[in-house]
């Protein structure tokens, strides 16, 4: 489902751009990118609901596949493609009760956490932080080597997080990563030059897939 997608997911973070939310998705979205996460810890649920409805109707205009972070419920009834879920979230069994055939993944942060996803039925899952990211406290970077050992142990695609940037992540697919998730290498500066740049980069090098 991922490599269908150019192995890049788009997470939204409004905290590098002064752009409006669609604006800056249009833009990566104009940049060949089809692939977006909404990521918003600071709104009410109401006002994450509404800026949802207007996402997916961007996103499907695209063509694209659109993920709501956290929100099971909100992920229905907008008729996202799926739910990405924290550790401290919804329980997965819960959310696939909600989310029916949906997509949905999980983050994780060590095999323990990859190997309970792939048996809990995750359709993916987000490993990380691989380097250091300013963009939310995730924890102690954990490198790229550790993702040939979560390849070796989970069947289910990997979507490697935190830190990534054009110089990294091709060295993160090679190392197992089904698709590299990005914000703030995208959101700083021209957004939609940036998304180019990761299409491009991986059409000439997917990580030797």
């Amino acid at each position: 489902m991922f490599l269908y997608h150019g192995g890049i997911c788009f997470i939204t973070d409004q905290t590098c751009v002064s752009l409006p939310l669609l604006d800056m998705v249009k833009r990566v979205l104009d940049g060949g990118i089809t692939f977006v996460q909404y990521r918003e810890k600071r709104r009410s649920r109401r006002e994450i609901h509404e800026e949802a409805i207007r996402l997916r109707d961007l996103t499907r205009s695209y063509n694209a596949v659109f993920i709501i972070n956290d929100h099971a419920d909100i992920a229905l009834a907008v008729d996202a493609d799926g739910v990405h879920l924290g550790q401290d979230d919804l329980p997965l069994k819960e959310a696939r009760k909600i989310m029916g055939r949906k997509i949905v993944g999980i983050s994780t942060h060590n095999l323990e956490q990859a190997e309970e996803a792939e048996a809990g039925g995750a359709d993916y899952i987000g490993f990380g932080p691989i380097f250091h990211t300013t963009t939310k406290d995730a924890g102690t970077p954990q490198g790229v080597d550790i993702l040939g050992i979560i390849k070796q142990n989970c069947s289910i695609p990997v979507v490697a997080i935190g830190g990534i940037g054009i110089e990294t992540a091709a060295d993160v697919m090679r190392a197992g990563a089904d698709a590299v998730a990005v914000a703030t290498a995208i959101c700083k500066g021209d957004i939609t030059q940036n998304a180019k740049r990761f299409c491009d980069l991986m059409q000439k090098d997917p990580g030797g897939q």
